[in-house]
């Protein structure tokens, strides 16, 4: 993301001073160790009644946390849990749990400890030990300031300052670490970097840059209004911004229709320029890459009709159009497979001195020698996940998938100049949108995907 942290610290880095601090808060008389089971202790929470253990000596307590820590008690047999206020408003203050018993390895200590601090104990113990000035979290967690504020009062220690706000809420997908997990474990995606997922490991797999997310959040700001929900087009505005900007050209045909073009022989090729930037300059020679013009020449399937209107740009029979950077096209004939319906391959004349000025431009792939196939990649066209904008609103959620949110095509046509591509190389592929090198390319076969097209319906005064 382009920001690096002053440091990266562990709860485990602190699990001596957190197990020193809770012998401390028994010996102030603010810890007890209780025996209820969960479910004693979550019956006991909703009458607000006290543990039959609340209120034991704290020698005896003392005495049972050292056991819990020796390893000599079974696991679920005892916690640590705080003396906080049975009878407040507030459920997280009906006496947390600040330590557990579990027999498992960590992965950072190890095997040295076989007590592990709660969320609700450390939390704020390593903030006041790191000393945070803000600790920051989402409106959820607002309940949980009053427990916050109470142990590291307890404690006597320094009290950061807490800011909560809304979380962040993106259209047509989830943002739930639960629901993502489903995704993920159920296989509904193809892993945590699928980019389909707004994770950033995801994003990035997509094609999203750093810097058009970081565009995308300065943008929208940071609010306490609960259940804002941000239309995904707006990061995708920020993404072609930047995309305009940074991705170079090329040609890819997704679903190819050979051209055979008739007045040009088949053993000739003419080398025509290519832009990588729409403002190259003329002189600039790194600005542009060589393609073959040759006779033989694949266009997209959608590029072609039987039937013209006057509304249509792309080539019918008798029609002419431009090829991109290289000639006008006009064609002649067509030719059907024996259904009389499926066209195999279109038969065209060039006009090599480009006098015909036809409105439509086509992108286009050719052999780049004679019976040789074009560079074939395959590309990955990613649309929404979900079909509804809040699909976490609804009860069967993952029946509101999107079926159609990945589609493969195996054998597309790409032009020469992007063989050597890398993974994570982004490219404008023209007139189809914004792709990345996929890390499932291999020498063989290279794999785009779709980060975004090129265009949205986002405008920057949108929300």
């Amino acid at each position: 993301m382009g920001w690096k942290p002053f440091k990266i610290t562990y709860t485990s880095d602190y699990f001596q001073e957190l197990y020193e601090l809770a012998v401390e808060l028994i010996k102030k008389g603010h810890a007890y160790v209780d025996h209820q089971t969960p479910d004693e202790i979550k019956e006991y929470r909703e009458k607000k009644l006290n543990s039959p253990w609340r209120d034991r000596p704290i020698s005896e307590s003392l005495k049972l946390f050292e056991d819990m820590k020796n390893g000599s008690i079974e696991e679920g047999k005892a916690t640590l849990r705080m003396k906080q206020d049975m009878q407040s408003d507030n459920y997280n203050m009906y006496d947390l749990i600040a330590y557990r018993i579990k027999f498992t390895p960590h992965p950072h200590a190890g095997d040295k400890w076989c007590i592990y601090p709660s969320y609700d104990y450390a939390h704020c113990i390593v903030d006041s030990l790191e000393n945070i000035t803000h600790s920051l979290c989402t409106l959820e967690f607002e309940t949980r300031r009053a427990s916050y504020y109470w142990l590291l009062h307890a404690l006597g220690i320094y009290q950061p300052y807490v800011w909560e706000y809304s979380r962040l809420n993106v259209s047509n997908t989830v943002m739930s670490k639960r629901k993502l997990n489903r995704l993920v474990t159920e296989k509904w995606v193809d892993g945590w970097d699928d980019p389909r997922l707004m994770t950033l490991a995801g994003l990035r797999r997509r094609g999203m840059t750093p810097t058009a997310i970081n565009a995308f959040v300065r943008g929208i700001g940071i609010t306490r209004s609960d259940g804002t929900l941000i239309s995904v087009e707006r990061l995708e505005y920020h993404v072609r911004e930047e995309l305009n900007k940074t991705a170079p050209r090329a040609m890819v045909v997704l679903h190819p229709l050979k051209v055979v073009i008739t007045n040009l022989e088949a053993n000739s090729a003419i080398e025509v320029d290519a832009k990588k930037w729409p403002d190259a300059q003329a002189d600039d020679a790194s600005a542009f890459y060589k393609i073959p013009f040759s006779n033989v020449v694949y266009i997209e399937h959608s590029d072609f009709r039987m039937q013209d209107s006057k509304d249509y740009y792309g080539l019918a029979p008798g029609k002419s159009v431009i090829l991109r950077y290289a000639f006008p096209i006009k064609c002649t004939e067509v030719i059907l497979a024996d259904d009389n319906e499926t066209i195999l391959e279109i038969r065209a004349e060039y006009d090599p001195s480009k006098k015909t000025k036809p409105k439509g431009v086509l992108h286009w792939v050719a052999q780049p020698s004679p019976g040789v196939d074009p560079l074939k990649v395959e590309v990955r066209l990613f649309e929404r996940l979900f079909l509804s904008e809040n699909p976490a609103e609804l009860d069967n959620w993952l029946g509101d998938l999107n079926p159609n949110s990945k589609v493969i095509i195996p054998d597309a046509y790409g032009v020469s100049s992007i063989q050597n591509a890398k993974v994570g190389d982004n490219f404008q592929f023209e007139r189809l949108g914004y792709f990345v090198v996929d890390r499932d390319s291999t020498s063989e076969k290279l794999v785009f995907n779709r980060t975004v097209t090129l265009k949205g319906s986002y405008s920057k005064g949108g929300k």
